[in-house]
């Protein structure tokens, strides 16, 4: 009998799971597991690896075992990632030379200003991306300068480097015995390394960071076979490996957003909105990152514009850990929804700095319009309007640069089942939000990358007859209401810039 389902390893910010879904792209077995978020010093957030690794193991065997299937049950398996967070380990061990630097960690913004001093023009035009903290080859540049031994391995060839689609998929194909050290274009076009047009390492990106090529993996597509799992690892048995994808760019293949012009928003820890601009490398004039939406195999690239933004989700579980207001993240909405608006609080959770399209490392997250009047309510409902206004600029860039004429925001991630923020989500944008059926569309993005590698899926076509609706949000507000909110968001924004030198 053929296999009859599909595996993702889906590799977060906050947690890593492995998925099962069917030729339908229903859910058919999960399993899912937080890791501990490392916080050594203000602006500095670290992974332990290896623990993402032990995670990944245990994940794919109790996910398996739920529903009864072994590695025969499975066409492929693809893994899908948090982008940017940085792993340098020794070919020779697979241990770690430090904790790995996550995408949200701030430490190297002297570093990026520096680079953008003397070579921000060619870094941006080279690679798409503006020189910054947030992106992964500064954080390798970081490595290599102030962690004792690793310029040393480098240059001797013992040092490898990936993002943790890398990692993961070197421990699975054998890591220290002969494991592959691959990536693919999405996750590539992250670092300020590769090249927009070629898809290869840059040699003059790589020298202004100082890294050694060496290090850096092999650059592949989103959708082909790399090799296969051991038959004594996780699965136990062979399974080709045949998608790879950074989360973001999944999502956009999960909402199944083929098509020029179709543009997706992934609420998690941070928001992340992609928009197709087909196989044109489309330039941003207003803050926005010029990025590889996916390449399937041997089919031309297709490219994105992104507008990523640090802290949504992320500023709910503040609200948790932090202070302590709620007891999960789900009561955010009923807390919320006990005001009828924020009172005149506007909270900007700029935690790791502004990210698209403001690009300010230096502002900090602030509280602002706060009186005797005001209660945890007020600042938890201006928190899920954080969340909606800080979407609504990117949107209203992509508008500006791409001169799109939006219809409807397809959505996904957690942040997706609180129907109030969906709402206001609406009502900002002025634009109708549909959420699918299937909400976890990055792992399912994964899945589909690799199905199609292996021909479980025909084309995209079969894709996109799998998506379905699931629930859609209708503005309410009116153009006045819209614009009073804006202005007071934008004002308060402002007053967050400056608090770092």
């Amino acid at each position: 009998m053929s296999p009859r389902y599909v595996g993702a390893i889906d590799q977060g910010t906050t947690s890593t799971r492995f998925m099962v879904f069917d030729h339908d792209g229903a859910e058919v077995s999960r399993h899912q597991l937080e890791h501990e978020q490392i916080l050594p010093r203000a602006g500095w957030v670290e992974h332990d690896a290896t623990e993402i690794w032990a995670h990944t193991q245990e994940c794919v065997r109790e996910a398996l075992a739920s529903a009864e299937l072994t590695h025969a049950d499975l066409a492929a398996v693809g893994v899908t990632n948090q982008r940017e967070t940085t792993v340098v380990w020794d070919r020779r061990t697979g241990e770690p030379y430090t904790n790995a630097i996550v995408w949200q960690d701030t430490r190297t913004a002297e570093l990026a200003a520096e680079a953008d001093e003397k070579h921000g023009d060619l870094i941006c035009e080279r690679s798409g991306l503006p020189p910054a903290a947030y992106f992964a080859g500064g954080k390798l540049a970081w490595i290599l300068q102030n962690v004792d031994g690793v310029r040393e391995a480098a240059d001797a060839g013992h040092a490898l480097f990936g993002t943790t689609d890398t990692w993961l998929l070197w421990w699975l194909t054998g890591g220290p015995d002969g494991g592959l050290h691959l990536t693919d274009v999405t996750n590539a076009s992250r670092t300020m390394l590769m090249d927009l047009q070629t898809l290869q390492w840059d040699d003059e990106l790589c020298d202004i960071f100082d890294v050694p090529r060496s290090m850096l993996p092999e650059i592949r597509s989103s959708s082909e076979v790399y090799g296969h799992t051991l038959k004594d690892g996780p699965f136990g048995g062979e399974v080709a490996l045949a998608g790879d994808l950074g989360d973001q760019h999944a999502a956009l293949v999960g909402q199944v957003c083929f098509e020029p012009g179709q543009l997706k928003n992934t609420y998690g820890t941070g928001n992340f909105l992609v928009l197709n601009t087909g196989t044109e490398i489309v330039r941003s004039q207003h803050g926005l990152i010029t990025t590889l939406g996916y390449k399937f195999g041997d089919a031309p690239a297709v490219y994105a514009l992104e507008g990523s933004i640090a802290v949504t989700g992320s500023a709910v579980q503040w609200l948790r850990d932090q202070l302590g207001v709620i007891d999960s993240a789900a009561d955010t909405e009923g807390l919320a929804g006990s005001v009828e608006d924020t009172g005149g609080v506007c909270f900007v959770p700029a935690f790791s700095g502004l990210f698209a399209p403001h690009w300010r490392p230096d502002a900090r997250g602030a509280i602002v319009g706060l009186s005797r009047f005001n209660t945890v309510a007020h600042i938890a409902r201006a928190a899920l309007e954080a969340i909606c206004y800080q979407s609504k600029d990117v949107v209203d860039a992509m508008i500006a640069d791409a001169d799109l004429d939006l219809q409807v925001l397809r959505v996904d991630g957690g942040v997706t089942a609180n129907d109030l923020c969906m709402q206001i989500q609406a009502d900002v944008l002025g634009t109708t939000v549909s959420r699918p059926v299937v909400t976890e569309t990055t792992a399912l993005g994964a899945a589909y990358a690799a199905g199609l590698a292996v021909g479980f899926w025909s084309d995209t076509d079969e894709l996109v007859a799998n998506w379905q609706e699931s629930k859609q949000w209708v503005p309410d507000w009116d153009d006045e209401q819209r614009a009073a909110g804006h202005a007071q968001w934008t004002k308060a924004v402002e007053r967050t810039y400056g608090w770092v030198e």
